[in-house]
């Protein structure tokens, strides 16, 4: 996959200034903070020829990020000029957050770059409304609590078998990927495997380093579920997007920056977006069945975001929250609250949340204006380069 628009030498240069003074906050927000997974949650330098910038405290991290904004302003691409500012601006928040504390709301603007609120009500009840016709055609009678109980049951694989059904849609999602999107630069026997978990803060993760996908078993699980799991943490989503980074930075396609996977950035939506977008690029979009999974993917994602809400800025105790999002989640069971509220009590994770409410829709407004006689240009452009939401427009 060659890209026709080759970045700058002067992007490429403050790419490289970027990921070492990333890393070099990343060091010292480890040293000082009980949180293990860092900022940079994943670094694909694994040489490390890169080494984190040597800072004092936060100041002189600050200091080093607004001379980087400024820089960014003069680069010659305009998405480079927008993403690096963004990213810049993030950083600078996550260092306020951390030197002097950032209210809730100044956090998931400041770090995220969208709307300081939880998902609107009226598109969440549009949501249900969309579900609940669209389960009705399907015969599902009842309320929609109902008709997504008996759903559930229909399509629920019982977690013994979850590892086998997951290995076997991460198969058709590889030959769905390279006959549909971009030919994979490794060997399939490279690709990743399940590891059934339990009691953890997420659904699934994208454990790359060691090509694992941890599937956290506590929630009821079902095939469309799995399928959307398969193409989020496998292909056409992370896997995908850490190869094509590694291996375009090795060839100088890509800036050093997209080594690194940093947490509550202006990246953050996109990387999640890529990852939900995954059915819509593949053209996996197989039955009613995938239909309401969609649907319900972007609904669960809102109620995520007001459960964060709650618990961050309204102050709700940890159970009453647990106890709404039960009221409101219509799949996936106590597992599933279990962990959404374990991962929104992070204070290094809470905002995070909003990235799946907003990545979706934006990349794949992306991908369908973009159209397919332009994605061999726009594929280069979307893995191989950092974006914000912002940044990710102004493809042409």
């Amino acid at each position: 996959m060659k890209t026709t628009n080759l970045l700058s030498k002067e992007t490429l240069a403050l790419g490289r200034r970027a990921m070492t003074a990333l890393l070099g906050v990343d060091a010292l927000y480890r040293r000082e903070s009980a949180d293990g997974d860092g900022l940079a949650v994943v670094n694909l330098d694994l040489e490390r020829r890169y080494a984190p910038d040597a800072f004092s405290g936060y100041t002189d991290a600050a200091r080093c990020f607004e001379e980087l904004r400024t820089d960014a302003q003069r680069l010659p691409e305009p998405d480079r000029r927008l993403y690096f500012d963004a990213l810049c601006h993030s950083t600078l928040a996550f260092i306020t957050w951390r030197r002097t504390g950032l209210p809730f709301v100044e956090q998931i603007h400041g770090f995220l770059h969208v709307p300081a609120e939880p998902a609107p009500a009226d598109e969440l009840a549009a949501l249900q409304n969309e579900m609940g016709a669209l389960l009705t055609r399907m015969g599902y009678t009842g309320d929609l609590r109902s008709q997504c109980a008996a759903w559930e049951e229909k399509n629920r694989v019982r977690a013994e078998q979850v590892p086998a059904v997951l290995e076997g849609l991460l198969d058709e999602a590889w030959r769905r990927t390279e006959e549909r999107v971009v030919r994979i630069p490794r060997p399939k026997s490279d690709g990743m495997h399940v590891v059934p978990v339990s009691g953890v803060a997420f659904n699934a993760r994208c454990n790359y380093l060691s090509r694992r996908i941890e599937l956290n078993v506590d929630p009821v699980l079902t095939r469309p579920g799995l399928k959307h799991l398969a193409v989020h943490e496998g292909y056409p989503g992370h896997y995908l997007q850490f190869t094509l980074r590694s291996t375009m930075a090795e060839s100088g396609e890509a800036s050093a920056d997209v080594l690194l996977s940093i947490v509550n950035s202006a990246s953050s939506s996109i990387f999640e977006g890529i990852g939900d977008s995954g059915i819509t690029m593949l053209d996996w979009m197989e039955s009613d069945d995938d239909r309401v999974q969609a649907l319900m993917n972007v609904y669960r994602a809102g109620i995520g975001t007001e459960a964060a809400w709650r618990f961050h800025a309204l102050g709700w105790p940890a159970q009453k929250v647990a106890d709404a999002l039960s009221e409101r989640s219509l799949v996936g069971g106590d597992g599933w609250v279990a962990n959404r509220v374990k991962f929104i009590q992070s204070p290094s994770r809470a905002v995070l949340i909003w990235s799946y409410w907003w990545g979706e829709r934006v990349v794949t407004r992306a991908w369908n204006r973009v159209g397919a006689y332009r994605r061999d240009t726009f594929l280069p452009f979307l893995y191989g380069r950092m974006h914000s939401n912002a940044s990710i427009e102004l493809f042409e």
